[in-house]
């Protein structure tokens, strides 16, 4: 079941987003919760696609629009900063609303939270997971930046993360990331798939964006994405709770 919603903002704007929820009544206690965040290319069909998946498998999942607190350019030029940097700031301050307002629902569990982001998204996933945000219980970070600086991850939650192998400008983030949790001793189970690009989670068709983004080698890859959801799915059902 898909809706849309809007989230109230402390200087009283309000962000657009779009809620998933199981088509079951919830249980006693609530579905366990995740914050979706988008790729550079916005709310766009594949990202709700996300959302439906974790619906389909007891979760209560909401996509905020990032990019519709402002102008989406400056919007965006905000969230690729703060995605490089790998520090909170503003863009954080808004998936924290969305955190906030999933986990006031009296259908979610507020204390069985996770988040998930890819390519932007990913970067600004694990910068929200790394500021320590009560309740984040894993980070799923998908072909996303990660910092130069392990003492940034310090604070992060679990992590599970994918990237692929043929994208030429995420694809090494794979090995700075494994190296950082394991110096860290943070829990993670972080994978490179040889034969992937970019995107290829996600079965989005963006002919021009494969054109601006060619070294990325932007692509879904069916059974590499089968064996991606296997691993997020399992590894939240550990760290957030079945």
């Amino acid at each position: 079941m898909r809706s849309e919603v809007s989230i109230p903002l402390p200087d009283g704007d309000a962000l657009r987003a779009v809620l998933a929820t199981p088509a079951s009544l919830a249980p006693v206690d609530g579905w366990r919760g995740v914050v979706v965040v988008h790729e550079v290319f916005g709310v766009a069909p594949e990202i709700l696609d996300v959302a439906d998946r974790f619906a389909a498998n007891g979760w209560g999942a909401v996509v905020p629009d990032l990019f519709s607190h402002g102008t989406r350019v400056g919007c965006l030029v905000r969230a690729m900063r703060e995605s490089a940097s790998g520090a909170r700031g503003p863009v954080s301050d808004d998936i924290e609303a969305a955190w906030g307002w999933l986990a006031d629902r009296g259908d979610v569990d507020g204390d069985r939270l996770a988040v998930v982001g890819f390519c932007l998204g990913g970067g600004l996933a694990l910068a929200y997971a790394a500021s320590a945000p009560l309740g984040v219980r894993a980070a799923s970070v998908n072909y996303g930046q990660v910092p130069r600086d392990e003492a940034a991850l310090e604070r992060v939650c679990p992590v599970v993360g994918s990237y692929g192998g043929r994208d030429r400008v995420y694809g090494r983030q794979a090995g700075r990331l494994e190296r950082h949790l394991t110096a860290l001793g943070i829990v993670h189970d972080v994978k490179l798939y040889p034969q992937a690009g970019h995107s290829f989670m996600t079965d989005g068709h963006h002919p021009i964006g494969k054109l601006i983004y060619w070294p990325m080698h932007l692509g879904y890859s069916s059974r590499d994405a089968d064996d991606a959801w296997t691993r997020i799915f399992a590894f939240f059902d550990q760290h957030v709770g079945a």
